[in-house]
């Protein structure tokens, strides 16, 4: 395979780069890749995978649609960093298929613009970005429903993604809420082949 077909196939395909990464997707990973829709909520169990494949789909925005900007929020700034890391992890294990302008523990910046922040789950921290192509809340059932509703207005300007990933946390909250009303956001579904999406729960249980 040419290299420029298989750049294509990586730019068409976000399951690409997680395989030329070393990982392999299970089914409801892959269905989470590829998904394109622009509310997306993944009710995992603690190890699924979840935040390594958001990491992946951070990476596939950040090379392939140049100068877009991605947030990743987290309840605290420590989770952010470790989120921040897997994309790193990522980046590496592709050998960096881009330059590096800006890099520290909390942002990474490429040569094509695209930015990558990490950021702990407050709201003071998130209003000063505007132009959100992807946003990413991790352990979205713990971070305050002030941010979330926050990020409402800027998503829609942007016509950004939103992924909401967490282990259940009770039947309340902004996750709880959205994962109830059943509207306007892609689940990827469970698989019985994968013992780890086998495993996702719904927060009602």
């Amino acid at each position: 395979m040419s290299t420029l077909v298989a750049d294509l196939l990586a730019a068409a395909d976000p399951a690409e780069i997680a395989m030329r990464a070393g990982i392999t997707p299970d089914p409801w990973q892959q269905t989470f890749l590829r998904s394109t829709s622009d509310r997306i909520l993944l009710n995992c169990s603690c190890q699924s995978g979840k935040s390594t494949m958001a990491a992946v789909r951070a990476c596939h925005t950040a090379l392939y649609d140049a100068g877009s900007l991605t947030l990743l929020v987290s309840p605290s700034e420590r989770q952010s960093g470790e989120l921040a890391a897997k994309v790193r992890a990522v980046m590496a294990a592709l050998e960096w298929p881009l330059p590096v302008e800006q890099q520290s523990a909390l942002q990474l910046r490429l040569s094509n613009g695209s930015r990558i922040v990490a950021l702990p789950g407050k709201e003071g921290t998130i209003r000063g970005y505007s132009g959100v192509q992807l946003l990413i809340l991790d352990e979205a059932a713990r971070v305050p429903d002030e941010l979330v509703e926050a990020v409402r207005p800027m998503l829609a300007v942007s016509s950004g993604t939103m992924v909401m990933l967490s282990t259940p946390f009770g039947t309340r909250g902004a996750f709880y809420e959205a994962w109830r009303s059943r509207e306007r956001w892609c689940r990827p579904p469970r698989s019985r082949a994968s013992p780890r999406s086998s495993s996702m729960r719904r927060s009602a249980r």
